[in-house]
């Protein structure tokens, strides 16, 4: 067996990326070209050789002709690999299923978009072995391209899951993230139906780290999230967080206990002083609107974790990847 000196290499780092598209018809070639400079060997800013092994395009079944953009990209390097779904089942779901068919040491999950810069994955890699890491998301350092109201309701709803789900650093959570293969591949495995991706992983890996990353603009594309797909978003992570929210709702029950009486107390006192000239009526309506309320509240939240329990157990799929539609029954006119 040969010595091992000091001068020895140390071993090539094997990258795979994931990539879900849902509207890249027109930004994902620029991407795939911007990684194709990773394909050969690489050095991370302090050193650490790499290497791109694959580029997984997973296809979200999007409005556009992103269906077209993977099959040329495909055609034309050896090393892009398409993933095919039977229908759209969002970013989550698309992301976990190119996990699933990457086999690289290390998996890079970005944006179809263009915001994430191929060239930053050499300093995600460099501080996940610096600092030990199985997960290491990218920080930005510069605001996020999105209005002051989003990026407002994006804090906020980062902050209230780090308090649903202890242990989760919602803050931290970003799209552009480097995984350890063994890690990534295990949470693609296990994660069922409606999981939030980031909070599945904080489950299982045993240090989460951030490495500061320019984000770059998402130029002229309009963005895939409308208004009620954001307050989905923000839901299954919400509901992903654990079952502290159920907790909550007993906190609520147990607060309206713990209110009637003052409640009571404060309405006789004011009946007394003649504070209102209809008995009865004020008293009723605010108690209707209180115990209504928090009543369909706490039903509202009970039911989305039975809606959850239930898609499981009825054996709903977080995805179903099939072949390419061009060859199978469904392509055999040339549509």
């Amino acid at each position: 067996m040969a010595a091992v000196t000091e001068t020895t290499a140390p071993a090539q780092h094997e990258v795979s990326v994931v990539i879900p598209v849902y509207q890249g018809e027109r930004t994902l070639a620029a991407v795939v070209d911007e990684l194709a400079a990773s394909v050969t060997d690489r050095v991370s800013p302090q050193g650490r050789p790499y290497r791109v092994v694959e580029v997984v395009l997973v296809h979200d079944c999007g409005p556009d002709r992103s269906d077209d953009a993977i099959r040329a990209l495909a055609g034309s390097h050896d090393w892009v690999r398409p993933v095919w779904l039977s229908r759209n089942f969002g970013q989550h779901a698309a992301t976990l299923a190119g996990i699933a068919a990457s086999g690289g040491e290390w998996v890079v999950t970005m944006d179809e978009d263009g915001q994430h810069d191929p060239e930053a994955v050499g300093v995600l890699l460099d501080t996940a072995m610096a600092e030990q890491a199985d997960v290491v998301y990218a920080r930005a350092t510069n605001e996020p391209p999105h209005g002051a109201l989003r990026n407002a309701a994006s804090r906020g709803a980062k902050w209230l899951v780090e308090r649903l789900a202890k242990g989760a650093p919602a803050a931290d959570f970003s799209s552009f993230r480097l995984v350890l293969g063994e890690v990534a591949r295990s949470v693609a495995a296990y994660a069922g139906p409606g999981i939030y991706l980031d909070v599945a992983i904080s489950w299982v890996a045993g240090r989460i780290t951030t490495a500061p990353v320019e984000m770059r603009s998402e130029g002229d594309r309009p963005s895939g999230y409308t208004m009620r797909r954001l307050v989905s978003h923000f839901w299954r992570l919400v509901l992903s967080s654990g079952t502290r929210p159920l907790r909550w709702v007993s906190a609520l029950g147990a607060a309206a206990v713990v209110l009637a009486p003052v409640l009571a107390v404060g309405l006789i006192v004011g009946r007394a002083l003649g504070s209102w000239d209809v008995p009865g009526w004020t008293s009723t309506m605010i108690l209707l609107m209180v115990t209504t309320g928090v009543i369909l509240f706490s039903l509202g939240v009970i039911a989305e974790y039975v809606g959850l329990a239930v898609n499981m157990a009825m054996g709903k799929p977080l995805y179903l990847p099939v072949r390419d539609r061009r060859e199978g029954p469904l392509g055999r006119d040339g549509t």
